[in-house]
């Protein structure tokens, strides 16, 4: 049996589990895992779903297990196998779970005795997909050797389905490796660095900007199974963590705990985020006054970057150098951007607004089962991300989805992104959605979602936004409520809202 997990010379897959030893790779709680531990772990996987089979041949092997040595073992095991890893959300519903156990084509779930219910019983025995536990594999010899080729698929990440039904995004081996290399040379990875995860792990955010950067370059992940403001806090205040990385939802959760502590207590959280040497936030625009708020508290400047699942991140400000806040940087290393307009032409003024359109060697490889939606979305070679973005002084500011935050009024194109942006800036409002409702007279008309800290009138909301954004820019319609409809990682579902300024 070889020694290293992968040997090939086209494809290096995880480095660090054959180099750096008795390390630590993994915590959760009070227990360790090494390299070492993880390597054997990952080996045990791999020989189990081979059971004697020299590849997976792209199965596509799904699993619903919360953030643990397990999911570790699995999302880099499927992949040394031949397989395409399919991570699930452990929060999903019986429904959801289908639909993607449906569109990947799955006929094996690892899970946990736990995870098991009559619901997802139903579904599977309807689908007939075989539901284990990582336990339950065979043990079985390790192949001599287990090439892995550049365009092999290796892993298939649903879209967050803010605009529609979610699409199985295929990422190869090759682009995942992109992926998390790039963002390991821009964001300065080291092999000391420790860093918390509780974000989900069924995206891209917690899956590769977390856990596969830091267990490709030998860091350490304190693995969570949700946030938790108070135990997080205390590792922070030991200056235990020196990245970290959240939603914006997170954050003004962090900044509301903080407000709860006495002030020696308080001091010492802030001091041990200002040690980190970074904080990042992302999957959601973070507003410019949690920003301000959070580098008054810590010092620290989030860095904000721009991704999508099909990319991994395209976009990051810079690791050293100016972070503006409501900007997401330049093209990361080894990813090319253009903008275009609605007719496909390239657009060269900073200011006009335009699609991205990508070039990367992170780019996914298809839309599982559907070659028409993959066909749709690149034009001569380049993805057409459905965003529409400026160049502000050398940075990329993103308006918004062009299906959903581009508004189209009386003749103005509008940014759903600047007008929350420029509400969020009321002191009274915690939370803003503001969405196109259509209209017989504009075609379009300016609605907002708001959530209040405490109470405002309507008419005090319109007069104060008139001081501040031109006429056409003022919602006309309002509604306020107690939470907007989000997703997982924090991304308000503007689709759900259309239904709420009907009539």
């Amino acid at each position: 049996m070889s020694t290293e997990l992968v040997s090939t010379e086209k494809v290096a897959w995880f480095p660090s589990l054959n180099q750096a030893g008795e390390a630590i790779a993994l915590v959760d709680g009070e227990r360790s895992l090494t390299y070492t531990d993880l390597n054997d772990a990952v080996r045990r996987v791999v020989s189990g779903l081979l059971d004697g089979e020299d590849s997976l041949n792209e199965e596509r092997v799904a699993f619903l297990y919360p953030a643990s040595f397990d999911y570790a073992a699995l999302i880099i095991g499927v992949v040394a196998a031949g397989g395409i890893a399919v991570p699930l959300s452990v929060h999903a519903s019986a429904g959801e779970l289908s639909h993607c156990l449906s569109v990947a084509g799955v006929r094996r779930l690892l899970l946990p005795g736990e995870m098991r219910s009559e619901a997802l019983d139903a579904v599977c025995d309807a689908l007939e997909v075989a539901q284990l536990a990582v336990e339950d594999l065979p043990e079985a010899e390790l192949p001599h050797a287990l090439p892995l080729t550049a365009e092999q698929g290796a892993l298939i990440v649903f879209t967050s389905g803010t605009t529609g039904k979610p699409k199985g995004v295929v990422h190869t081996v090759a682009s995942v490796s992109a992926m998390v290399t790039s963002l390991i040379e821009a964001w300065g990875w080291e092999a000391t660095d420790v860093i918390p995860l509780f974000l989900p792990l069924h995206h891209v955010h917690g899956i590769v900007n977390i856990l596969l950067c830091a267990l490709w370059r030998g860091a350490t992940v304190d693995l969570y199974a949700r946030f938790d403001a108070e135990q997080v806090c205390r590792k922070v205040a030991d200056d235990r963590y020196s990245v970290f990385m959240a939603v914006p939802t997170i954050y003004v959760k962090l900044i509301a705990y903080l407000k709860t502590l006495d002030e020696t207590t308080r001091d010492q959280v802030t001091e041990g985020f200002a040690n980190m040497r970074l904080n990042v936030s992302g999957s959601a625009a973070c507003p410019v006054p949690l920003f301000d708020e959070w580098e008054a508290l810590t010092s620290q400047r989030f860095l904000e970057r721009y991704g999508m699942t099909e990319l991994g991140m395209a976009l990051s400000n810079p690791y050293e150098g100016e972070r503006r806040p409501g900007h997401v940087g330049q093209p990361l290393p080894g990813v090319v951007i253009k903008r275009v307009s609605e007719r496909g032409e390239d657009i060269t003024d900073p200011s006009t607004p335009g699609e991205l359109a990508v070039k990367s060697r992170t780019a996914f490889r298809e839309y599982w089962g559907n070659p028409e939606s993959t066909a749709k979305a690149f034009a001569d070679g380049w993805f057409l991300t459905g965003d529409i973005a400026v160049i502000d002084e050398g940075a990329y500011r993103i308006l918004g989805r062009a299906s959903i935050d581009i508004i189209k009024s009386g003749g103005y194109k509008l940014s759903a992104l600047e007008i929350e942006a420029i509400l969020l800036e009321h002191p009274e409002v915690s939370e803003v959605a503001v969405i196109g409702v259509p209209d017989d007279e504009w075609g379009e008309i300016v609605a907002a979602a708001v959530v209040l800290a405490s109470p405002v009138s309507e008419d005090d909301l319109v007069q104060w936004s008139r001081d501040r954004m031109s006429g056409y820019k003022v919602p006309r319609k309002w509604i306020f409520t107690d939470a907007l409809p989000r997703n997982a990682l924090g991304k308000v579902t503007k689709p759900s809202l259309s239904a709420w300024f009907e009539g």
